[in-house]
């Protein structure tokens, strides 16, 4: 226990520090909304104000997909039997109900709670620990939840679209969320030790990565815009399970996004 509270107390000064800088960046995204343009320059997008740095770390990440994660996960996909490659994503997966019951809770969703909580004892158990989704066959579909729609649920904004070096798409409160989730609430990733742990995680990125070369299918028109419109869709879904509302991202005539499986 000592240990564990040694190995997260500089992460916990990170992320105080993360949530402390929510507030300031969505009020320069709203002065940014709000001040007229100056004569001659560019408009700036309401939806994306930032978005020229967002397009540069767009295009880096992109380079580092291209070259390097992409080609590994080609090579997982072709090579791992099918059989497999689901066991390893139904294993990582399990591992995400303890954050699922930590933001239920949260979030006053006592039935979700007991979702996650199911989910995770029926896949334990009786799934080969994780392996095999059981839980699902039970009629226990699983209900993400993570910090940042906690953050959400409580009523703080989302804050100006960021696109995070290797991290990809995000916004200030999900970022904090991401944080808070990683390194600060309870998870079965504290049972594994280093170097295992880095291992793992590198599995981890491949397999998902891997499971998105499907995804890309979908993707027309400008890469950028669809990736953006694509996550906030995604996140407004998640924040409001899974309730329609009016999309202040969405261009008039954008394709229909698959908010579940994208």
């Amino acid at each position: 226990m000592k240990q564990l509270f040694t190995r997260r107390r500089p992460t916990a000064i990170v992320l105080l520090l993360v949530l402390v800088a929510i507030l300031p960046l969505n009020q320069v995204a709203a002065q940014a909304m709000q001040a007229p343009a100056p004569e001659g320059s560019v408009p700036v997008d309401p939806k994306d104000p930032y978005e020229n740095w967002n397009r540069k770390v767009f295009s880096f990440n992109r380079t580092i997909d291209r070259w390097f994660l992409k080609p590994v996960a080609k090579a997982y996909r072709a090579y791992t039997p099918q059989m497999v490659d689901r066991g390893i994503t139904n294993f990582f997966n399990n591992l995400t109900e303890l954050r699922n019951f930590s933001n239920s809770v949260f979030q006053l969703k006592g039935e979700s709670a007991v979702v996650a909580f199911g989910r995770f004892t029926y896949n334990t158990v009786f799934g080969l620990g994780g392996l095999i989704d059981v839980a699902t066959a039970f009629d226990l579909p699983e209900r993400p939840e993570d910090f940042g729609q906690t953050l959400g649920y409580w009523g703080v904004g989302s804050g100006p679209y960021l696109m995070l070096p290797l991290l990809g798409p995000s916004t200030p409160r999900h970022f904090g969320g991401f944080v808070t989730d990683a390194f600060a609430l309870p998870s079965a990733w504290d049972a594994v030790e280093s170097p295992e742990v880095y291992f793992a995680r590198a599995v981890q990125v491949v397999d998902k990565r891997a499971d998105l070369i499907p995804a890309e299918s979908f993707i027309s028109g400008d890469s950028y815009t669809f990736v953006r419109n694509a996550f906030l869709q995604r996140r407004a879904f998640l924040i409001n399970d899974g309730e329609v509302i009016n999309d202040p991202f969405a261009s008039g005539n954008d394709e229909e996004l698959m908010l579940e499986n994208f």
